[in-house]
């Protein structure tokens, strides 16, 4: 959904301090009748996550996922379970958990909300993979920050999204290079 804050520069501004990338906030807005801009009425801020404006790659992780999301889903078309998944994400790479498998996991998980993940029967990926590829899919956050990848099944998973993707989606977001890659760490 878009909307425009008008006003939002002023110095007396209601929505000073309340709007920015990432921000998690409840909020009202006045449906345009002429375009797909709506009017943004009121901000009540609930998280800011601020360790997405210290962290360069956790930033990069929540960027991908955000236009991930962007692609596969309608504008203005309300999904709460995948509202709940990336909500999710923001917490995790908001800890500090900004591994390569973060974002693995979240490609995995979207695609089961989507009802696009892969027939494993079909996979070509050696059985510890599969194995840790069903882990994706189905384990909540902290059970996958247990999970220890090698650094072949890292490689071979994920090659195999982004072929995954590839086919199904017809092309991958920018920046999923960038976000499947190293650690979160404050300035890098």
């Amino acid at each position: 959904m878009a909307t425009v804050a008008k006003g939002a520069r002023r110095p007396n501004s209601a929505f000073r301090g309340k709007l920015d990338l990432f921000y998690e906030a409840d909020f009202s807005f006045a449906r345009s009748r002429r375009s797909e801009l709506h009017t943004l009425r009121e901000v009540s801020l609930r998280q800011t996550h601020p360790r997405l404006r210290e962290d360069m790659h956790a930033l990069q992780q929540a960027a991908y996922c955000t236009a991930l999301v962007e692609q596969t889903t309608e504008t203005e078309t309300p999904i709460p379970t995948v509202h709940a998944l990336f909500r999710s994400l923001l917490g995790e790479v908001s800890r500090g958990v900004c591994e390569p498998r973060t974002v693995l996991a979240f490609e995995a998980k979207l695609l089961v909300e989507l009802g696009q993940q892969p027939d494993m029967a079909e996979a070509t990926l050696s059985p510890g993979s599969r194995q840790i590829y069903a882990r994706l899919e189905t384990e909540d956050w902290p059970a996958l920050a247990r999970l220890k990848l090698s650094p072949g099944q890292e490689t071979e998973l994920r090659q195999f999204l982004h072929g995954f993707l590839i086919y199904h989606l017809g092309k991958i977001p920018k920046g999923r290079g960038e976000a499947v890659q190293g650690d979160c760490g404050v300035g890098q």
